[in-house]
């Protein structure tokens, strides 16, 4: 059988007391999207580092197209195109010297190289700006200059940490657009985002918070998991929420489905829950300062998952990242 592309096995990772991964296990298959989606500080960097071969785990292991790293630390390189959050292009050089450089980090040269770099440049719809100074390229462009410098030894496996980070909403279609082009090609794409419409263009997702993994699967199949729509009540009252989320319970018992409250917000997750609306309002005439009706978002799943919003996570964690 064909080896998983990428392979974690209960990897773990403190920094000083603060466990920045804990037990994280899963893996990717080639020709697959698969998103670790969280916020600032949930250990995505570090999972990241840990499978570029940046820095060792602290316990567990992995394998990269089935070698470990420990002993083909060389060979699992080879198989790895790494794209950082942060840009790694020369600015003052052009597009195609960037991508020379990075050539010869891996002894490519000759005339099927300079074909290699054609081909991506016209895969990547880049070949017109091959001769431009990268500083005069948009964020988006530029991007994709340093997806194809991870790509020109052909590596099976391409990581990328928060790819669109900075990118206009446009531009990051692009991106999606550019990942589902390499996956069906037969590359295990691996990105971690904090963005969630990054997250539901990935065949999986990985909810990663705390350092830890909290959910696995399609970003259907984890939507489906909530049971239905999601109905957000805001109290007029924002410290009542808590009082508020017990009446309705009271009031309509097991017919309310999932209650959850979240800051000053009372969620209610059920089915149909067009049809509870009308019957919410009117039980609880003048209760409320909104009342807003979805379906359920991978946000809404990693609120089920954690009893925090996305950005309250973000807000709490930023201060605490690993390095």
């Amino acid at each position: 059988m064909t080896p998983p592309a990428v392979e974690a096995r209960s990897l773990s990772r403190s920094f000083g007391a603060r466990a920045a991964l804990s037990d994280v296990t899963f893996s990717v298959t080639r020709g697959e999207i698969f998103a670790l989606l969280g916020p600032n500080g949930g250990g995505k960097t570090t999972l990241f580092r840990i499978l570029a071969t940046l820095l060792p785990p602290g316990a567990g292991s992995f394998s990269i197209d089935g070698l470990d790293p420990a002993a083909a630390g060389r060979d699992v390189r080879r198989r790895l195109g790494v794209v950082f959050q942060a840009p790694s292009l020369d600015k003052k050089l052009t597009v195609t010297e960037n991508l020379v450089l990075q050539g010869a980090l891996y002894s490519l040269s000759g005339p099927s190289f300079s074909v290699r770099i054609r081909e991506l440049l016209a895969t990547f719809r880049l070949e017109d700006r091959a001769g431009d100074l990268v500083e005069t390229l948009s964020g988006g462009l530029a991007r994709r200059v340093e997806i194809v410098k991870a790509l020109l030894h052909a590596p099976p496996v391409l990581l990328l940490d928060e790819p669109s980070t900075g990118l206009d909403p446009g531009a990051r279609r692009d991106l999606v657009g550019l990942f589902g082009s390499l996956a069906r090609a037969g590359t295990a794409v691996l990105l971690t985002t904090h963005l969630f419409e990054e997250a539901e263009a990935a065949h999986r997702v990985g909810i990663l918070d705390r350092g830890r993994l909290l959910a696995l699967d399609t970003p259907a199949a984890l939507k489906a998991t909530l049971g239905g729509d999601v109905v957000a009540v805001e109290a007029k009252d924002e410290t009542g929420a808590p009082a508020l989320a017990a009446a309705i319970g009271s009031h309509f018992g097991a017919e309310a489905g999932r209650i959850t409250v979240v800051g000053p917000t009372v969620r209610v997750e059920r089915p149909a829950a067009h049809t509870f609306v009308p019957r919410l309002v009117e039980a609880f005439p003048g209760a409320f300062k909104s009342v807003t009706l979805g379906a359920p978002s991978l946000e809404d799943v990693f609120i089920a998952r954690t009893g925090r919003r996305f950005r309250e996570a973000d807000a709490a964690e930023s201060g605490n990242s690993a390095p």
